[in-house]
């Protein structure tokens, strides 16, 4: 699906934001591409949806090199930005102008999501709040039924109960043809959807294993105290007692704390990385 060689990429020739960027995604899968701000998300993406171009190396998607901006390519695959802006038109007149570029785009499913998320079809798409607008993106990116999914950030300006319907319609619309890219550093809005983590900072993936990886190699759980003969990988201290990070020895399985593991990532990458070893 997605293939990441030795990519370079700056903004500008003293400004290299990636130098060997190197990254595989299959189709079928959700990835949480997470990261401090700066770190080269929205690049990474922009570089996939063939918005920016490498200085170098190689990138390809679905047997496509984006930067061709091939139609065949193009009618495959969505990227919602973090920030956007609309035309002063109605959601039903958007949608006639702009789904005939998808083939796959089903009437369908835009009718049940904009449903979902109480909008309706005769609104002026100017006139809603960010989050409304967010939320008609979202519900347009998944009726496009666009092989490759790119989200930027796409919970920013979600209250608490969208967010919630947000992670069930992505589970909703997951197929095996089909793959989604969730960039954000909003991590539990992606609790139970993900399938593999990536974590890229200074420019380079610093981690990169699927759920079930992580699930077999590491435990997460909270503790009273700190004990000297466990191998800690990562600490947290909080009100009553430590979250913890510790190497799974005993095949045990617990819940995935994505914000833990991102603070592990950054405090020693190494040390969390040889648990896999």
């Amino acid at each position: 699906m997605i293939k990441i060689e030795q990519l370079k990429f700056g903004y500008s020739k003293k400004k290299i934001l990636f130098n060997h960027l190197n990254a595989e995604m299959s189709v079928g899968k959700v990835y949480g591409l997470l990261g401090h701000n700066g770190a080269g998300k929205t690049t990474m993406l922009k570089l996939i949806a063939g918005l920016l171009f490498p200085k170098s190396g190689k990138c390809s998607v679905m047997d496509f090199i984006p930067k061709e901006r091939n139609p065949y390519f193009l009618q495959e695959i969505f990227y919602v930005p973090e920030e956007f802006d609309f035309p002063s038109i109605s959601i039903d007149k958007f949608i006639k102008a702009y789904s005939v570029f998808y083939p796959q785009y089903s009437k369908e499913i835009m009718d049940e999501i904009l449903v979902e998320f109480e909008l309706q079809t005769d609104e002026k798409l100017n006139a809603l709040s960010f989050g409304q607008k967010k939320k008609f993106l979202l519900a347009f990116a998944l009726s496009t039924n666009c092989k490759l999914l790119l989200l930027d950030e796409p919970t920013n300006g979600l209250d608490i109960p969208s967010k919630s319907k947000f992670r069930k319609i992505i589970a909703r619309y997951i197929n095996d043809d089909r793959s989604f890219v969730i960039s954000t550093h909003q991590v539990r809005d992606l609790d139970n959807i993900l399938d593999s983590v990536i974590i890229i900072e200074k420019g380079e993936v610093v981690f990169d294993k699927t759920i079930d990886e992580i699930q077999s190699k590491l435990i997460f759980r909270k503790v009273q105290h700190l004990d000297d003969n466990l191998e800690v990988l990562y600490s947290d201290k909080e009100l009553g007692g430590y979250n913890i990070v510790t190497k799974n020895t005993d095949a045990e399985e617990t819940k995935i704390d994505l914000e833990m593991l991102y603070n592990a990532i950054n405090a020693n990458k190494e040390h969390v990385n040889n648990a896999f070893n």
